[in-house]
């Protein structure tokens, strides 16, 4: 037998667990009391009242051992601190930009760009802006523009790179629009279309438009690593390369990019801000120290520096990305086994529930993607997260429309659970699929002007 081969179908978590905390199991009666009393909204719950928590893979990861020895190493110096210089080199031999700017989280970089970049009268496009990217961008007055491909507004569609951008959609507005365009966003994997990634032909097409039209590109990079491995997975000519050089292949086509170091870079918390123009990186530093902190430590202790810089190392290690995307499949697959609808194919970091397929009785202005999410909540204290018409449903005019799909993203902390507890998850989504037509639809007696899932207030509509 060659023993370079593998040689087993099973592919195994690449760690063993050094350390547990436990989970608080609930009756039916107590669910149905916790999210009645929190308004019928999931990020309200305590998270105590939640069996598996699937609402974010945002800062809800496990930490390696070297990660908690690197917060050993912490140093915690205001200015200058060498725990920033380890974190800078990480971030530098993944990324090769000239100016990287920590920040506690990736909404912040967002927050700092657009607020240099942004304005009245700007549109910045995006493959699909992520929630917090649109609300940023929408604050300073600019409109976000979503130039995902077809594909990748078809739940159905099985196109291996669903995240890409519609070149010829990109190419009409910038030579329509293009003075109001101060840069081109692509985010990888693109996250709000189902965790589907973006290739390397097609992030060549952005940056020979952007060449053409003179405008920057940026990379919303936060899930890069994953993204990497489906170009090697998926891509003509990528199958033996090293993620590492896919990564650098990736980030050399851009002239900066956003990273919020809660997904791919395995921290809890933390981001940076990281390009190569040294005129906006002086202007993104002013804003910096308005509000995050000196630049270099952003609104981070030096720990949290260090634990990224080892994370950084450990998510582009084949065996664990292997273990990553096999194990988020492992979910999905299931799922549609049991006639579930699910976005395909398969995204990196989680499955989603096509809500609108699923509960067809339902208008899309009654919420099926909350109708879901609550349900399974009530039935198995599984947590999830709406992507639909809650999230973006609202336009700055205040109109609202259906956003283009309802979805219930089941996203999955990086070295969290166990297979068993997916196989739980499985279950609860199957009792559920039996309920579906039963299930009522929700209306929103409560909301802020902004980012309003996070705090709306529902009823269900009986």
């Amino acid at each position: 037998m060659d023993m370079d081969e593998p040689a087993f179908r099973t592919i195994i978590e690449p760690f063993r667990i050094h350390s547990v905390e436990p989970i608080r199991m609930t009756t039916a009666a107590e669910r149905a009391d916790r999210i009645a009393g929190a308004a019928y909204n999931l990020f309200q719950l305590h998270a105590d009242d939640v069996l598996i928590d699937l609402l974010t893979d945002s800062g809800t990861g496990a930490m390696s051992r070297d990660q908690w020895a690197a917060i050993q190493r912490g140093d915690e110096s205001y200015a200058g601190s060498p725990s920033y210089f380890v974190f800078r080199d990480a971030v530098r031999d993944l990324f090769d930009f000239e100016h990287v700017i920590p920040v506690h989280q990736g909404r912040a970089a967002e927050r700092i760009l657009f607020s240099v970049l942004g304005g009245p009268g700007r549109v910045v496009p995006n493959n699909t802006h992520f929630d917090t990217t649109r609300a940023n961008v929408e604050a300073t007055g600019a409109e976000a523009v979503d130039l995902v491909i077809a594909e990748g507004r078809d739940p159905a569609s099985h196109h291996p790179f669903k995240g890409n951008m519609d070149l010829d959609a990109l190419d009409a507005l910038l030579t329509e629009r293009g003075a109001d365009v101060p840069c081109v966003f692509v985010t990888v994997t693109n996250n709000s279309g189902g965790g589907q990634p973006v290739s390397l032909a097609n992030l060549r097409g952005v940056r020979a438009l952007c060449d053409t039209h003179g405008k920057p590109l940026f990379l919303d990079a936060c899930r890069f690593a994953e993204n990497a491995w489906f170009i090697r997975e998926r891509e003509a000519g990528q199958g033996e390369r090293d993620v590492v050089d896919i990564v650098r292949d990736m980030a050399a086509l851009a002239d900066g990019m956003t990273m919020s170091a809660k997904k791919d870079p395995m921290g809890n918390i933390g981001g940076w801000l990281a390009l190569d123009d040294p005129d906006l990186a002086q202007e993104c530093r002013n804003m910096l120290i308005l509000t995050e902190g000196f630049p270099t430590y952003g609104g981070l202790a030096g720990r949290d520096l260090e634990a990224l810089a080892q994370g950084l190392k450990e998510v582009v290690q084949h065996d664990y990305l292997r273990y990553r995307i096999t194990a988020t499949a492992y979910l999905g697959e299931a799922l549609q086994k049991a006639g579930i609808p699910v976005l395909s194919p398969i995204g990196g970091h989680a499955v989603y529930i096509d809500a609108r397929a699923l509960l067809p009785h339902l208008d899309p202005l009654h919420y099926p993607g909350q109708a879901v999410a609550v349900a399974l909540y009530e039935l198995g204290g599984v947590r999830s997260c709406e992507i639909g018409t809650v999230m973006f449903g609202r336009r700055p005019d205040g109109a609202e429309v259906p956003a283009p799909m309802d979805l219930v993203r089941l996203a999955i902390p990086r070295r969290t659970y166990t297979q068993s507890h997916m196989d739980y998850v499985i279950e609860v989504c199957q009792r559920l699929a039996e309920r579906a037509h039963r299930l009522p639809g929700y209306r929103i007696v409560d909301e802020p002007n902004a980012l309003r899932h996070f705090t709306a207030r529902f009823e269900p509509i009986h």
